[in-house]
């Protein structure tokens, strides 16, 4: 049983590596239901989520620079997640608006919104700063392979580069 975002598991305990991601639901700016991780099957995918307005900022300034290195990558995806809990869902439409004039069309499908159900990723994410961008990388089955809290930095990000490098395979 999903949970508006989130689907309910018997243990609530932090995500950790190795374990399969706990389903997550939402909706695409292209208005199409979002399913993780079975949406990134097959894929390398890092997922940025935000709980806050200012979190956007470190989410974007790592889907930059992540994009950057691997956006040619078929076998790499992202997806930039605001987690918008309270009464933002009364405010979807406006919200969701607000974001596809500030995006492209070509990435609507890197984009999606998960309104309400928050409280448990923040608890499985250990969220203590909602400003920070939370990032989880996932195996091509869907397994969290790499966890990471805070702003881009560059040790942070060479970690990360380096996870995401073991896993795909060469061509």
């Amino acid at each position: 049983m999903a949970l508006n975002g989130f689907a309910a598991s018997k243990d609530a305990n932090a995500l950790t590596p190795g374990e399969r991601l706990p389903e997550l639901r939402g909706e695409y700016l292209s208005e199409r239901k979002a399913t993780l991780p079975a949406d990134a099957s097959g894929r390398v995918a890092l997922l940025m989520l935000g709980f806050t307005y200012k979190s956007r900022f470190a989410v974007e300034d790592w889907g930059k620079r992540f994009r950057a290195e691997f956006e040619k990558n078929s076998q790499v995806t992202f997806y930039e997640i605001p987690m918008i809990s309270g009464l933002g869902r009364t405010a979807k439409w406006f919200i969701d608006s607000g974001m596809r004039r500030g995006t492209p069309k070509s990435d609507y499908e890197n984009v999606i919104t998960v309104y309400g159900g928050t409280d448990p990723w923040k608890q499985r994410l250990n969220v203590v700063n909602e400003a920070d961008a939370y990032l989880i990388l996932l195996d091509p089955k869907g397994n969290v392979a790499w966890l990471h809290t805070g702003a881009l930095n560059d040790n942070s990000y060479r970690e990360l580069s380096e996870q995401v490098r073991k896993l795909v395979p060469a061509p």
